[in-house]
């Protein structure tokens, strides 16, 4: 496993490989290991599910394809935990794409086109019916906590600390559209806005945790990709941005995270407020789903025990991710799930 020193070498790489892929939006992952480079077929998934096409080799040794869509919040946490499969498992190829919580499940995951959906949210009542409908079974596994983080420019020295209320006007459909309507010691400025697209889970999370009734404005810039609303908020000294806490985690030179208070004094991000709860309303637990069809072949099965596994690894999913891993008593509680459905396969 990655050690968690920041200065080991092979963490740094962790970090800024998950960083780049986080902006990329879809990773294929085959034969990562540097001995094992030429094992597998290296273009990705099939973007079928896998019982039609991955299977065992003669050896024992997994082998076949993977296919994952969903949540770009839990989009890192799933490609270091398939990339470190992999290094074991050169036969197996995982391909990943981040498409969105909803985007994954009414495009991809519902339509029995890929064999797990990442969502930073539980699936919806119309994406069971649309799964339903296709006669897609799942499971609903937690994979981490998340701690949703607001995030200014750098030299912004006036927003660093945001009542819940302040952070509805400035995000609500009917809300302000200058800083000094929040606050009216605040700079006459136009509020520059960048967020989750409608279907990402974590828009569908801040919409209700935080606006309720009053709705998400349309007057922003929407995109599935952290590094885009990075880049928009360091533009601008007036810009404010949301995204999961994994991608400040791991570039926090970069912007500033926001206090929130709600109710009991501001609050900044991070895992041990996450963890503690103390980080209110934005801590949110953070899911997969694989497909029950999927997990009757043997390396989806397996690939999925193995993601279980790792959730309580803080290396991974802390260290390298910048999640709060689940306790033993969750991940025990999962992999019970996990087993049920695969007995079911």
């Amino acid at each position: 496993m990655m050690s968690s020193n920041p200065e080991d070498g092979r963490t740094v790489s962790r970090r800024a490989a998950l960083t780049s892929i986080a902006g990329a939006g879809a990773v294929a992952l085959a034969g990562c290991t540097d001995a094992n480079n030429d094992a597998g077929s290296g273009d990705g998934g099939s973007g079928e599910q896998s019982g039609d096409g991955g299977s065992e080799s003669g050896s024992g040794e997994l082998s076949g394809d993977i296919s994952i869509a969903g949540s770009s919040t839990v989009f890192p946490l799933m490609t270091a935990i398939a990339e470190d499969f992999q290094a074991e498992n050169s036969g197996v190829n995982i391909d990943i794409s981040s498409t969105g919580s909803g985007g994954g499940f009414s495009n991809y995951f519902c339509v029995g086109e890929t064999d797990f959906n990442n969502a930073s949210r539980p699936i919806k009542e119309s994406e069971e019916t649309l799964c339903s409908d296709n006669d897609v079974e799942y499971v609903e596994l937690v994979a981490a906590t998340d701690a949703l983080t607001v995030v200014i420019n750098n030299d912004n020295d006036f927003a660093t600390e945001l009542t819940v209320d302040q952070l509805a006007d400035i995000w609500a459909a009917d809300g302000a559209s200058t800083w000094s309507e929040v606050n009216s010691e605040w700079p006459d400025e136009e509020i520059e806005r960048y967020g989750a697209a409608e279907t990402s889970g974590t828009f569908d999370y801040f919409n209700e945790a935080v606006l309720g009734e009053r709705g998400h404005t349309d007057d922003y810039s929407a995109t599935e990709q952290d590094n885009t609303i990075v880049q928009g908020v360091t533009g601008s000294e007036y810009a404010i941005g949301y995204f999961g806490f994994s991608y400040y985690f791991q570039n926090p030179d970069e912007v500033t995270a926001v206090a929130i208070d709600d109710g009991d004094g501001p609050v900044e991000p991070s895992l041990d407020t996450a963890s503690n709860g103390e980080y209110t309303p934005l801590s949110r637990p953070l899911f997969t789903y694989p497909s029950v069809e999927s997990l009757g072949e043997e390396h989806v099965a397996e690939f999925a025990r193995y993601f279980v596994e790792q959730t309580t690894n803080e290396e991974i999913v802390a260290n390298d991710v910048g999640y709060v891993p689940l306790t033993d008593e969750t991940q025990e509680e999962q992999m019970s799930k996990l087993e049920d459905a695969i007995s079911q396969a």
